[in-house]
């Protein structure tokens, strides 16, 4: 039996942190996913899905994600039941494994871009602080380590078109 789901998606409003009575953490949230066509207005339609989330990643989730942020989650469909005014209820939501924020820290939604897992960024935006060795080599250096070489930011096709391969550089 497989029992899997993969959501994108925006808070529709800040998740809220819960600890159970053993000290677990939980928090939940809805997340506000777009239907892949329109109605029959032209207007495309969202599904509001309840998440669940445990332990640090819940903690992680309630402190960098809030209403707006843009979210993937990895989980399950669980369907709990309880009794109310005599009649059984049932409930559906997500039980998140895995929650993935997708857009950067202070941007539009408020994100954070990196797993839940993943260490706060600095202000150099290098999680680990410092700053990277190979950026802080000056251009100068980058040109002479790099002759022969295609930057990533320059067009190799750029002049007349073409490219000189040799017999040893084909993989066949």
């Amino acid at each position: 039996m497989i029992n899997r789901c993969v959501l994108v998606g925006r808070l529709t409003k800040d998740p809220e942190l819960r600890y159970t009575p053993n000290g677990v953490a939980v928090a939940t949230f809805t997340l506000a996913v777009n239907r892949q066509f329109s109605n029959q207005q032209g207007e495309r339609e969202a599904d509001f899905l309840n998440i669940v989330v445990w332990r640090k990643a819940a903690e992680n989730v309630a402190n960098f994600l809030k209403k707006g942020s843009l979210a993937g989650v990895d989980g399950r469909i669980q369907v709990r039941t309880y009794e109310q005014d005599g009649k059984r209820q049932y409930f559906t939501e997500i039980v998140a494994d895995n929650v993935q924020f997708l857009e950067p820290k202070g941007s539009a939604g408020g994100g954070r871009g990196n797993d839940y897992g993943a260490p706060p960024m600095e202000p150099s935006g290098n999680p680990y602080g410092g700053s990277n060795q190979n950026q802080r080599q000056n251009n100068n250096n980058n040109n002479n380590n790099n002759q022969g070489f295609t930057r990533v930011d320059e067009d190799p096709f750029a002049g007349n078109g073409q490219i000189d391969i040799s017999d040893d550089d084909l993989p066949f």
